[in-house]
């Protein structure tokens, strides 16, 4: 199978996910889950935290205001959106955008697993603390993880199915919304994230 093929029935087994806490409050409010997008050859792949309501309302990741930004950190680190593939640790929303709880990225990050074998990326840059704790814990880097206050940008390597994968936490972009200080330190981890390549 193809990788596009094995994408595919991840995004179908997502969809299909029925026994997921979050799979009744998908249904009531007529949102999709949001496997990710992008290219299934990337060299960089960005994990967030969890959809937000634009992205469970498309089924696309980063396509509302935190999206902008992202796209706007992609452009000025020279890298495509297209070039890359965005995805998250839990693809359903959580009601009122509360963070995930750790049962609900216990049942999704399988999926988000499975994509990182399937993709092999060379650089994984992860959006915010709870993707930086799930990925720096899942990979064997349980002893260099701090609070992402003190080590965005930083730059740590990794084997991921005998692949050398470096692994960076960086700001989410949705952070600098709330906190505009954080802008210039978010836009040099994406730069970061482009030297890498």
């Amino acid at each position: 199978m193809g990788k596009i093929e094995e994408l595919n029935k991840i995004g179908e087994e997502i969809l299909n996910l029925k026994h997921s806490p979050l799979y009744e409050y998908r249904v009531e409010n007529n949102y999709v889950p949001v496997p990710g997008e992008g290219s299934p050859n990337a060299e960089i792949m960005l994990v967030g935290e969890a959809p937000g309501a634009n992205e469970a309302k498309t089924g696309r990741p980063f396509c509302g205001q935190a999206g902008k930004i992202l796209d706007k950190f992609l452009e000025s680190a020279g890298i495509g959106r297209e070039e890359v593939f965005i995805t998250s640790i839990v693809k359903d929303r959580p009601p009122k955008n509360r963070d995930p709880k750790p049962e609900e990225i216990e049942m999704y990050t399988p999926f988000l697993d499975r994509q990182i074998e399937v993709i092999r990326p060379k650089i994984i840059g992860a959006l915010g603390r709870h993707a930086m704790r799930y990925l720096m814990m899942r990979y064997g880097l349980e002893d260099k993880l701090l609070t992402i206050g003190e080590i965005h940008g930083q730059v740590f390597e990794t084997e991921i199915n005998g692949l050398k994968t470096k692994i960076v936490p960086v700001y989410h972009p949705a952070a600098v919304i709330y906190s505009r200080k954080l802008m210039k330190d978010a836009e040099e981890d994406f730069k970061i994230l482009g030297s890498l390549l």
